[in-house]
């Protein structure tokens, strides 16, 4: 896939790091390239539950910024996407030091784009698929967010 922003590293980068939501559940991003995006988190006691669980609303979150960003990835330069639906699927415990959201363009539309985000949790070296999601974007070109 092409991007049709040359800097949409910078642009994806700066998308998350202006949402308040991302920022405070500490969302970073990881690898970039056009149609996909890696988004890390470190887990902290805050966003767990029971037995250091991660809760399935952070998961959710997480899916949906990481499907979103790689969607921001095949973004003209000055556009910007707003989540319209998602779905997650929890397949497993997500139990770690670190979780990794690796969200992929499905399909890249003019109005409408469609991303999958898989989500893994890093214990050690292990990594065990915890949850799959479905991500459904609006594109408003000339959006922004800086």
């Amino acid at each position: 896939m092409d991007a049709p922003n040359p800097d949409f590293a910078e642009a994806v980068r700066t998308a998350l790091q202006t949402m308040p939501a991302a920022a405070h559940l500490g969302f970073t991003v990881g690898a970039l390239t056009p149609g996909t995006a890696e988004l890390v988190l470190h887990v902290r006691p805050e966003h767990t539950q029971l037995d250091g669980f991660v809760a399935g609303s952070v998961l959710g979150a997480l899916a949906d910024y990481a499907g979103g960003s790689a969607a921001g990835t095949l973004l003209p330069a000055g556009s910007a996407s707003m989540t319209t639906d998602y779905t997650v699927k929890i397949l497993a415990p997500a139990k770690g030091d670190m979780i990794v959201a690796r969200g992929r363009v499905v399909k890249a539309g003019h109005s409408t784009s469609v991303a999958a985000t898989d989500i893994v949790a890093i214990d050690g070296k292990a990594e065990t698929l915890c949850a799959t999601a479905l991500v459904t974007m609006r594109n408003l070109p000339g959006t922004d967010v800086r």
